[in-house]
């Protein structure tokens, strides 16, 4: 199981939006390298992006690479996003290799509230998310019970995609019943040309893929992104 960071990146107070690269874009023959050089530009943790090839038309990673990006760098906080049919199933695996947050999606064929107690026992903080298609209200019951909501701005599964600004409403509508110590997370086509509207409509966690692994700027392209 991970060793916490002394400030919790998704429960902690913050007083600027967190960036969390989304490793999916990152060179795979070099992951360590990447994935130390944007932390040293200024990431506030990696995001790992987890698909099953069910719940989405792409297979990508698993515990075990996990497992190695947490060896390579310990002090480093670990978002893992479960875009898989049975998440109960990877729970356990993942924080063994060192995830520090676990989110899993509402569209899944799971009991929430049993899923969101698997996280916890775990040994990690619990996000939920939804899919562009699916309407808020369908998480509601469950806001209260997690630490962080994760709206989908792009169909999941690859990275790349065009951002759906129609989600923009969904972050609206839920940024005002979270509490302080709860985090809203926008994940997909997520640049510089959409992330001002994030964070207008209540975004304080900001997923990039290609906008910050494609760069030759690692430290401008997470600044941009933030705000700063």
């Amino acid at each position: 199981m991970t060793t916490m960071p002394a400030t919790h990146p998704i429960t902690g107070t913050i007083t600027a939006p967190l960036v969390a690269p989304s490793i999916l874009s990152a060179d795979f023959a070099a992951l360590g390298d990447d994935c130390r050089a944007v932390v040293e530009a200024g990431a506030d943790l990696l995001h790992l992006d987890v698909m099953d090839g069910h719940f989405v038309p792409n297979v990508t990673m698993g515990p075990a690479l996990c497992r190695s990006l947490h060896h390579c760098l310990p002090e480093v906080f670990l978002d893992v996003h479960l875009m898989v049919t049975n998440p109960m199933m990877y729970v356990q695996p993942f924080a063994d290799a060192g995830a520090g947050h676990i989110t899993f999606h509402i569209e899944a064929d799971e009991d929430p509230g049993e899923v969101i107690d698997c996280i916890r026992a775990a040994g990690c903080t619990a996000g939920i998310a939804v899919n562009p298609p699916t309407e808020w209200q369908s998480i509601e019951p469950w806001i209260e019970a997690v630490d962080m909501v994760l709206v989908m701005s792009v169909n999941p599964g690859f990275s790349g995609q065009a951002f759906i600004d129609s989600v923009l409403a969904k972050t609206r509508a839920i940024a005002p019943r979270l509490r302080d110590d709860q985090r809203l997370q926008m994940d997909g086509g997520v640049n510089l040309g959409s992330v001002e509207a994030c964070r207008e409509a209540g975004c304080d966690l900001l997923v990039a893929a290609s906008a910050i692994f494609g760069s030759d700027d690692f430290a401008g392209s997470i600044s941009a992104l933030r705000g700063a």
